[in-house]
Parts: structure tokens; sequence; C-alpha cells
């Protein structure tokens, strides 16, 4: 294992990498600590912020092209974006219903199943843990 490879990218891939890993740990942490106090809306904004930044460098990075410099993973950024919005909406209108779904929605699609596909063959992540 290596970071050489996501420290030698362009700026945004290892901004995107980093920001996506922390975003991991904290939602994980969220889905596992008690919910509606203090702690949870203050790691819940930071996770949205981690988000935000994972969400937004992705228009930076352009390894898979194939509408121009644009890739499938582009929209899933967009959705991801729009998600965050409806999800921090919800919370603020206590329908928290509406804000679990949703915020549990983007950790797991924008963040695991997105993750897995950055581990595949040919991409960076594959490169940091399993080598050139």
């Amino acid at each position: 294992m290596s970071l050489a490879p996501l420290i030698d990218a362009a700026p945004a891939i290892p901004l995107h990498a980093f920001a996506a890993m922390a975003a991991v740990v904290l939602g994980i942490v969220q889905l596992a600590a008690p919910k509606g106090g203090l702690p949870h809306r203050a790691l819940g904004w930071g996770w949205v912020a981690l988000m935000l930044v994972v969400a937004l460098s992705s228009f930076w990075i352009h390894q898979i092209r194939m509408i121009g410099p644009w890739s499938p993973i582009h929209l899933l950024s967009i959705f991801a974006l729009a998600m965050l919005v409806l999800g921090v909406m919800a919370a603020r209108t206590k329908n928290i219903r509406r804000h679990k779904i949703t915020m549990v929605s983007v950790f797991f699609g924008a963040l695991v199943i997105a993750g897995v596909f950055a581990f595949m063959p040919g991409r960076i992540m594959h490169a940091v843990i399993f080598g050139p």
C-alpha cells in the first residue's frame, strides 16, 4: 500500500479522496451515535460539508471521459448535491423520517457504492491499495 499514486495525482483527486474517506468515517459515527442532540447536529453539518467537498471536487476530475470531459459519475455528484439540500431541509422542517432516508441514501449511494467503483483495477485508489 502506498499513497504515492494519490499524492501524485491532480490536486482535485487527493482532495476528493481524503474528503470522501473522512465522510465515510464521520458517516459511520453518525449512523451509530444517538440522534437529535447537539452532537448529532454538529457532526451532521461537518458531514454535509465533507460531502459538499466530495461532490464539488468531482467536477474537476476527468479520468473517465464518456461525454466530453464528463462521465455518469458526475451525474451522481449532481444527485448527491440535490439530496444533501433535501436532507438538510427535511431536518430543518422536522421531517425526521425523510431526513433519515435521504441522508442514509446519500451515505450508501455516494460513498459506499461509488467508493467500491473507486477501487476497480486501473483506478488510482486501486493502485493505492494494491500497487501498480
